[in-house]
């Protein structure tokens, strides 16, 4: 059964109290037969929408009333058809910004660009994010949301910050994005009646209707100026929509939505069964943002580094990689020698200066990543390292991998005038031919007592015990325990207590 539009009810309430959505006398709708409507499975006519939606904008349709229609659509969902319709309508309840006309400084057409992401927990990407566009070239306009359900807004999360507004007029929007690439602000006069319903949605449990989700986004998102747009749809237990049919549908129709009107939209489904990052919560959520841009922390790591250097009287050294900034040095390149020497010399020089500005010397090199695994395989790269250092202004130590090749690594060092360390690893388990376990095994890494145990080994016998549990002769110099922060100088602390019972002749070699 489907509700009709043919005989409208009485705009009387029992008792003779006229009904507060009473429709104009050239309107044949009224909100009670649309929510009979749609509460019995039928599909609202594109007249009926327009009209619901002004009504309930201007206050012509009660909240009881728009509630009972969003849980209706809640339960029997939209077509197609009729979610195209509601969201250009929320469009027409307002105005629609137009930046087309925009410049950037050197006079070049702005290229508007926005990202939007249906929410969870944690998700505090849009921070991050809007600066790195700003540094590509793109200029985000966005109409930002505030909390729904579980998860906080982009605004929630910024006013946070004291002082910080997002009600910003439109000369100030144009403004900030000619100067500054950015304008992140409250929606305002843009699709009122979202608004509205984006409020009722939070306290009726209808905040997980697909229909309503994608016209919600959507609507802010058209009226904007944007003119590209990347939809991030969580998918998993801590998102709106927990399984990936219903995240992908959302993100189909969003993208059919943004299409129809001109928009250039794409969608990516994203993981959502664990929190984003390690905060949640407003400004936590902010805290942690300001140290993704920062490098990974809240002060600059090579800062960190060298403070910690500083404070507890340890030697600096160079971790110079491949030039890998995507995978961060982790991923072998296939460098010719003479551009592997060139990157060292770089990089330690680069290195070399900072600590000289800190007040300390850069003491030895240790490469990095995949170019120390590959340095330890190959000997023409090994010769490249080699070369890199001999051509440094003044002596430089090479740190290598202790193993059974040592004496033919001296050889080698020795051709170039070089002095080496040999080091072993605290932390990390070895293989029986005296090769770092690769991490993706299952005990790769050791936990605190397991470190502590193959410390007190390396110092007593000269010996680790390898996966396999083959006793394997190792003769080191140094000992590497990963972390430069205040946990990694906590772990060496406690190696530097355990093994200060053994005898000064024993503890110099370790």
């Amino acid at each position: 059964m489907t509700g009709s539009f043919d005989a409208p009810v009485p705009n009387v309430a029992p008792g003779g109290a006229p009904v507060p959505n009473a429709p104009s006398p050239d309107n044949a709708f009224d909100a009670p037969t649309v929510i009979r409507t749609k509460r019995d499975g039928g599909a609202l006519p594109n007249e009926a929408i327009d009209w619901v939606i002004d009504a309930y904008t201007h206050g012509r349709v009660a909240d009881a009333q728009m509630s009972a229609l969003l849980m209706a659509i809640f339960l029997r969902g939209m077509t197609g058809a009729e979610i195209a319709r509601w969201t250009a309508a929320m469009i027409d309840s307002g105005e629609r910004l137009d930046f087309t006309n925009l410049r950037s400084m050197d006079g070049t057409p702005l290229a508007l660009v926005d990202k939007h992401s249906t929410g969870g927990v944690g998700d505090k990407i849009t921070i991050p994010l809007v600066p790195v566009i700003m540094a590509c070239g793109g200029a985000v306009p966005q109409a930002a949301g505030r909390g729904l359900g579980h998860t906080g807004g982009t605004l929630d999360k910024l006013e946070s910050i004291p002082g910080f507004t997002g009600e910003l007029t439109k000369a100030q929007i144009r403004q900030q994005l000619c100067d500054l690439g950015a304008a992140i602000f409250a929606a305002g006069e843009l699709a009122p009646a979202d608004r509205k319903i984006y409020a009722l949605r939070d306290v009726t449990a209808t905040t997980e209707s697909l229909p309503l989700i994608a016209s919600s986004i959507m609507s802010k998102k058209i009226a904007e100026g944007t003119r590209a747009l990347v939809l991030d749809c969580k998918v998993g237990s801590g998102a709106f929509l927990a399984t990936e049919a219903e995240s992908r549908e959302l993100a189909r129709t969003m993208v059919d939505l943004g299409t129809e009107h001109g928009l250039t939209t794409r969608a990516l489904l994203t993981d959502m069964e664990v929190p984003l990052g390690r905060t949640v919560g407003n400004a936590i959520e902010v805290v942690e943002s300001l140290e993704v841009l920062a490098g990974g922390g809240p002060d600059d790591v090579v800062e960190l580094t060298l403070a910690l250097a500083r404070e507890y009287g340890v030697r600096v050294g160079a971790h110079p990689a491949y030039p890998d900034l995507v995978g961060f040095g982790r991923r072998s390149m296939n460098l010719s020698g003479d551009e592997l020497i060139a990157t060292l010399r770089y990089q330690v020089a680069a290195l070399d200066g900072m600590a000289a500005c800190a007040g300390l010397l850069l003491d030895y090199v240790k490469p990095h990543g995949a170019l120390y695994n590959d340095m330890m395989r190959d000997a023409a790269i090994r010769d490249a390292v080699l070369t890199a250092l001999a051509g440094f202004h003044r002596p430089l130590k090479l740190m290598l991998l202790a193993t059974a090749a040592a004496d033919e690594h001296r050889e080698e060092a020795a051709r170039h005038g070089v002095e080496l360390l040999f080091e072993a690893f605290a932390d990390r388990c070895y293989d029986d031919d005296g090769h770092l376990l690769s991490r993706r095994e299952p005990g790769a890494v050791h936990d605190r007592e397991r470190m502590l145990e193959q410390v007190e080994s390396l110092v007593r016998d000269r010996a680790v015990t390898t996966a396999s549990g083959r006793r394997l002769p190792l003769d080191a110099d140094t000992l590497c325990v990963h972390g430069d922060n205040e946990e990694g100088v906590r772990a060496i602390r406690e190696i530097r207590e355990r093994i200060g019972e053994r005898t000064p002749e024993q503890t110099a070699d370790a």
